[in-house]
């Protein structure tokens, strides 16, 4: 069931560890690179509730519910991945960028959906820490190709302004393929639980609305379920906006980072940033599925707020560590961060949730994913330049302050008090 979230989370990789020296290779600077980055938050924000929304009320006998959804998006990301490391100049990798976060977006909506169809309220949380662990493969992979491309076929050359190396080329081309065939996998070998009667008289009734209700009853739906939504998910979402800006600044920096603190050119700063990511994967993928008994026996929330205080704790201290294998360490912290950031919410949410209004309310929370990462790639340019001094460095430290605080606000959580609004 989760094998398709292997190829989403490699393309997910790339994106987090490549697609930021790409821009920096072909001429962009680096108070440019989040607005550059502004793809992600804008076509989420757009792109996931209301694919959410549409599969709430889509069913076939041969396709399912969720599965034309993420295996349209699994089409779009692979022929973008394939094209991407030949990207001419700048803007057509932006305009790439765009298209593979939609193609993207499709398929990571329906798909969490999914896995919260399938299981009773008692998997839930090995469901989704199962998708953790998924996330951490993908990732993994992901970073470990771009490490041993590089050691095999990078060589010392120096390199060439405005040119893509291309010893990256190899790690898109497998993206490509696991972004499509993996997703293939879960769809053909994964069943999905047809509809109520309820929910299927409701699909039925959608159907012989005229065309102009039909496009707007997606939109309908998400402000609804806003309206609606459980007092839990306002609390999350507080927690998401300074947990989600954190993560794109440090996606966003880290090769920069590198640059600056072990003085660096762009190729080894960008291989010693998927080191970084190949090492709090490899963690995320030992300690995902062992989150669940901790999850179970001390609360959600308190593993929740400890991982994120972990992951401030390890931003706060990267900056200060000059040696390429001593950085590695603080990725244990950041590594435990990222395997509760990636099923704990997930496992909330679908509890305080209506089954039948699953799909839009993982939409919602998408979209307070989105909302911050939004306000980043608008913000933080300037912010990188007036306030920071155009310094890296600050820049991971203000990154570890928003964990702290995100880490403070998930005290707050409690899934059993959640009421409808």
């Amino acid at each position: 069931m989760n094998v398709g979230f292997l190829g989403i989370q490699y393309s997910f990789g790339l994106q987090q560890t490549a697609i930021n020296p790409i821009f920096l290779y072909l001429g962009a600077s680096e108070d440019m690179l989040p607005i550059l980055n502004i793809a992600g938050p804008v076509t989420g924000l757009i792109v996931q509730p209301i694919i959410g929304a549409m599969s709430d009320k889509t069913w076939s006998a041969r396709w399912g519910r969720r599965k034309p959804y993420f295996l349209i998006g699994a089409l779009m990301g692979s022929l973008c991945l394939f094209a991407f490391p030949h990207s001419p100049v700048l803007w057509f990798a932006v305009g790439l960028l765009w298209i593979l976060d939609v193609g993207n977006n499709m398929a990571m909506e329906p798909y969490r959906a999914f896995v919260g169809d399938k299981l009773p309220e008692r998997q839930l949380s090995l469901g989704y820490q199962m998708q953790s662990l998924f996330v951490g493969a993908g990732i993994l992979l992901a970073n470990g190709s771009i490490v041993l491309f590089q050691y095999l076929f990078g060589g010392t050359s120096v390199e060439e302004a405005g040119t893509i190396p291309q010893w990256l080329y190899y790690s898109f081309y497998i993206g490509a393929f696991l972004s499509l065939t993996t997703i293939l996998y879960s769809v053909l070998k994964t069943p999905e639980i047809p509809p109520s009667e309820e929910e299927m008289e409701e699909i039925n009734q959608l159907k012989g609305l005229s065309l102009g209700k039909r496009i707007a009853k997606p939109f309908v739906e998400i402000v609804d379920a806003i309206k609606e939504m459980p007092k839990f998910m306002w609390k999350i979402g507080a927690v998401y906006l300074f947990q989600w800006y954190a993560l794109f600044i440090y996606w966003q920096f880290t090769t920069p980072l590198f640059m600056k603190t072990m003085g660096y050119n762009t190729s080894e700063a960008a291989s010693q940033a998927a080191k970084m990511s190949l090492t709090y994967n490899t963690v995320t993928l030992l300690v995902a599925l062992a989150l669940v008994p901790l999850t179970l026996r001390f609360g959600g929330k308190k593993i929740y707020a400890i991982s994120l205080l972990g992951t401030a704790l390890a931003l706060f201290t990267i900056p200060y560590i000059s040696d390429p294998y001593m950085v590695l360490v603080p990725m244990i912290l950041f590594g435990i961060g990222w395997a509760a950031m990636m099923g704990i919410p997930y496992t909330m949410v679908s509890k305080v949730v209506p089954q039948e209004r699953r799909g839009v309310y993982m939409g919602i929370l998408n979209m307070m994913i989105v909302i911050p990462m939004f306000i980043q790639t608008l913000s933080f340019g300037s912010i990188y330049k007036y306030l920071l001094g155009n310094n890296a460095i600050n820049a991971m430290l203000f990154a570890g302050a928003f964990f702290a605080i995100a880490a403070f606000l998930a005290l707050r959580l409690n899934v059993k008090k959640a009421k409808m609004v």
